[in-house]
């Protein structure tokens, strides 16, 4: 089969598309056909190296943390599915395996895709709309009446972020170009501020938590607009020690590590009584079939900007390294 392989770590010249063996499905795994996968900023800081302390991977490796498709055969032990179902899958971080024609997913991390959707439309929303869940609904417990900031909110995970949170009653700020500006509306946005001419600190105060995507420089100002008592959840950031315990389940060396690593960001918000986690999301099948129920209820919908033939997978990611995309970018792969 055809698979997009990461040969070494480092730029877009090391990955290729290469024939590969066809997987098997072990016990409590399915073999899918792949229809499409959805491309994320962690496939770029994989293929860059950027993630050897949190997953090793033995190269040459499949690349592609997400897709749809149909189950071709079941492992011993599935019960939740059978061949023909339509799939959509976050699949296992250990192992990827997305951008191929085929891939071995865990039945509990799979779910019934939408069927409202098309495979690339569903190939978009696991890792974007389980990343936006589980910061705002499980790590920041967003409730009715508060105030949630979401910078870059015209992005992959920013798209479902802004919907997701006002689905759990909240009122939402983000930013966004002027060529995002109506989209992030749509989408639900109380307030939308012009980053290419405005600073949200100038704009914002009194916020009761934040999601942050974007890090660096907008991760440094945040402390500006919350009010004390206030928390962050960061995807772009600095991971810290329960990253390692909680998402990673990891002992006390990675840990130690994240404790150092994130020391300044901890104690700028500190100062301020603010409190900072960085979340790794993690797959759940239960959590997809939540989301596909928002989604052929209508509550949910998937924002894409192109999707790219298979063949054309380097230079899909080649697009979303210009950090452009308004919603997610996907590959098709027939």
């Amino acid at each position: 089969m055809r698979a997009l392989v990461l040969q070494r770590y480092g730029g877009p010249e090391r990955t290729a598309l290469s024939d590969v063996p066809q997987p098997s499905p072990g016990a409590g795994e399915l073999l899918v056909r792949v229809h499409a996968a959805g491309l994320n900023p962690v496939d770029l800081r994989t293929r860059a190296g950027g993630l050897k302390l949190v997953h090793n991977y033995p190269l040459p490796i499949v690349m592609g943390n997400e897709l749809s498709g149909v189950v071709e055969a079941i492992g011993p032990g599935v019960t939740r599915f059978a061949k023909g179902d339509r799939v959509f899958a976050r699949v296992d971080k250990g192992t990827m395996g997305a951008f191929a024609e085929y891939a071995v997913v865990q039945q509990n991390l799979a779910a019934r895709m939408p069927s409202s959707l098309d495979f690339p439309s569903a190939a978009a929303v696991p890792l974007a709309a389980l990343t936006a869940l589980q910061a705002l609904r499980d790590e920041l417990h967003v409730s009715p009446g508060e105030r949630v900031f979401i910078p870059g909110g015209a992005g992959g995970v920013g798209t479902f972020a802004i919907q997701i949170a006002k689905l759990l009653g909240a009122h939402v700020a983000t930013t966004a170009s002027p060529r995002g500006e109506a989209l992030v509306k749509r989408l639900g946005a109380d307030v939308v501020i012009d980053y290419t001419r405005e600073r949200f600190e100038d704009k914002l105060s009194g916020y009761d938590c934040a999601f942050d995507l974007l890090g660096g420089d907008t991760l440094a100002r945040l402390w500006s607009v919350l009010k004390p008592g206030g928390h962050v959840v960061s995807i772009a950031g600095v991971p810290e020690p329960v990253t390692a315990r909680k998402d990673l389940g990891r002992g006390a060396g990675l840990a130690a590590l994240f404790w150092v690593a994130s020391l300044t960001t901890r104690l700028r918000f500190a100062r301020h009584h603010l409190s900072y986690r960085y979340l790794f999301m993690h797959p759940s099948g239960t959590d997809l079939d939540y989301l596909a129920s928002l989604i052929d209820a209508g509550k949910l919908e998937v924002v894409i900007d192109r999707v790219f033939p298979f063949a054309e997978a380097k230079e899909a990611m080649a697009y979303l390294e210009t950090g452009h995309a308004k919603g997610k970018v996907v590959l098709a792969m027939s």
